[in-house]
């Protein structure tokens, strides 16, 4: 590792100060490191960790490091390198940390434990010696989001991550990604993991980004390490069928103790700018760092190396046969849109799903388009619901309508979906239903609260 790494006082100038009980003070600049890993994944690791203090904070914080990944699913491409979380456990615990947790909660409509084991971040653990910590499992505490008007739940780990950040160090370790709901997704967007899958639903809508950047008024990470080793684009969740559509290796690591300025960077190479990333610009309107790229020392690459702007949307790959209805009064990207067709998506191209059907979403709809409706139906979300839901199921009979009743439920959204088009839950599962079954079992047994589709919907 590089010698030359800031002493406490000089990583301590760059860093955002630490937030307690909603007070924020924010920097005016900061600095971000992109690296190039080129052959060394290990030493760039340690180069950008070292050049921005990180084995001085842990120091003076050893007892407990949490390393909280992005870990929403197993398939390809999904989550954080192996290899790159493999390398912050390794620094933190070469820098003196005592115990290190590997931590996440899975998106809705899978658990952490299942993704953990197929995705290997359970045999990352036992290899380095890290505890996994399943955020879905366990004892959950409510915390105020001021901001919202509400409370969300977090694991009891969480909450004591929070009350004792003075005494232990938080390394937050997500994925280069765009993002078909919020453009963007690293290190601010990683912390939606923090909270439970019933909380994600309220304001999972054009609200959303508010959300985000209220959960980082919350808890904000010392230090905040984006994987770039691929970065993904058309969303966050790549079906296999479209890789050489939606993956591009950058080959970098951006890093420092700044998550806003971070993520700006990241915006920045992906081509975006902050006033495009609404969660980015919620942040720096609340101060919570400095989210002005013209104030960001970059160190390492030059952005002027990334000159295209990727997409964020999806790509235009779904089924012909599968009508989609958008209401004209709303329809929110951030919730009942994006995620529907994410997952239409990846059933269709790659599960075989069957089309046949009518997705209804939003609110405002012609009524001559939906009594023309026939057949089968998917109903997404509260607004389209109220509006619609009975006069369809009364129409075309109970069998034949499904949906949901909450913003981006995904759960009931994967059971709606699977049972129209064909799939088994289990089918989705690269490991034997006797394993998954078994995982199911234990996760329930440490009480999980994680939202999960049936797995035999037939």
């Amino acid at each position: 590792m590089p010698s030359d790494r800031p002493g406490p006082a000089a990583a301590a100038a760059w860093r955002l100060p630490t937030t307690y009980r909603g007070e924020v003070l924010a920097e005016t600049t900061a600095r971000v490191s992109v690296i190039d890993i080129k052959r060394d994944l290990e030493g760039a690791v340690g180069r950008v960790m070292d050049g921005h203090g990180v084995a001085d904070i842990i120091k003076g914080k050893p007892r407990e490091v949490y390393v909280k990944v992005n870990a929403i699913d197993f398939k390809p491409y999904c989550y954080t390198s192996i290899a790159v979380t493999g390398a912050v456990i390794d620094y933190c615990k070469g820098a003196g940390a005592e115990k290190v947790y590997l931590m996440e909660n899975a998106t809705q409509g899978n658990f952490t434990r299942l993704v953990f084991h197929v995705a290997r971040f359970e045999e990352l653990a036992r290899e380095t010696g890290a505890i996994p910590l399943y955020l879905d499992e366990g004892k959950q505490v409510p915390v105020a989001l001021p901001g919202m008007g509400y409370d969300v739940r977090v694991s009891k780990h969480v909450k004591r991550m929070m009350d004792r950040r003075d005494e232990v160090t938080y390394v937050n370790v997500p994925k280069l990604k765009t993002h078909s709901m919020t453009v963007l997704t690293a290190g601010i967007k990683n912390q939606y993991g923090l909270i439970m899958h019933a909380d994600r639903a309220p304001d999972h809508n054009f609200r959303l980004h508010k959300k985000l950047a209220e959960i980082y008024r919350l808890i904000q990470p010392d230090f905040t390490l984006v994987d770039g080793t691929v970065g993904t684009i058309h969303g966050h969740y790549p079906p296999e069928a479209l890789h050489r559509q939606t993956l591009v290796p950058f080959n970098i690591l951006v890093g420092g103790t700044d998550t806003l300025a971070v993520d700006v960077v990241c915006a920045r190479i992906f081509g975006y700018s902050v006033e495009e990333v609404g969660h980015l610009r919620e942040a720096r309107d609340m101060g919570l760092g400095c989210g002005d790229l013209e104030s960001i020392e970059v160190q390492g690459e030059p952005l002027s190396r990334f000159a295209k702007k990727y997409p964020y949307e999806l790509f235009d790959a779904f089924p012909h046969d599968v009508k989609v209805i958008r209401g004209s009064e709303r329809n929110c990207l951030e919730g009942c849109d994006a995620n529907t067709l994410a997952l239409l998506q990846v059933l269709y191209l790659d599960f075989n799903g069957k089309g046949g059907f009518t997705i209804v979403m939003g609110k405002g709809f012609d009524e001559a388009e939906i009594r023309a409706i026939e057949g089968r139906a998917f109903v997404a979300g509260p607004c389209a619901e109220d509006e619609v839901g009975a006069m369809l199921r009364s129409r075309l009979g109970k069998r034949n309508v499904f949906g949901t009743v909450e913003c981006n439920d995904l759960a009931g959204t994967t059971f709606g979906l699977n049972r129209l088009m064909g799939v088994s839950p289990l089918s989705m599962v690269p490991i034997s239903p006797l394993k998954s079954l078994g995982l199911l079992v234990k996760a329930k047994l440490n009480r999980t609260s994680a939202r999960t589709p049936p797995l035999l919907p037939f």
